[in-house]
């Protein structure tokens, strides 16, 4: 599974696919793990990469102290993981991203991947 926000890291240029065929086919992967990655599990980590995104947008000069609590979403991840909550792809898929955010603008792609991720589950969860 291939989670890379940008096709030119250095000069912040999104892969042109990332919102359409990246988190599509990253849903459909997720969907496929009979009895693993719940919607209202994963939804969970959506509102609150949603949350911190909101406080990184109102607060800008404040990304030092909230960087930290976007890194702990991989040690929520793998807590969620190590419960059985969601499956070991879903938290591959949350280190992966989180590892990418470095910036505000780097959440801000981070939260928007997520809501294009979250409109393709919901499809997919439905269909299996």
């Amino acid at each position: 599974m291939d989670i890379t926000f940008y096709q030119d890291a250095k000069n912040k240029i999104l892969k042109l696919d990332l919102f359409s065929k990246t988190a599509e086919d990253l849903a459909k992967n997720f969907s496929a793990e009979k009895g693993k990655n719940r919607r209202s599990q994963v939804r969970k980590f959506y509102d609150e990469v949603l949350r911190l995104n909101s406080l990184a947008k109102s607060r800008p000069g404040d990304w030092r102290n909230i960087h930290p609590y976007v890194e702990m979403l991989i040690a929520k991840a793998t807590y969620a993981e190590g419960r059985e909550l969601v499956s070991e792809n879903f938290a591959t898929f949350m280190r992966k991203a989180v590892t990418q955010v470095q910036v505000p603008q780097d959440l801000e792609v981070f939260a928007n991947f997520f809501e294009a991720f979250m409109g393709f589950y919901r499809k997919y969860q439905k269909a299996n």
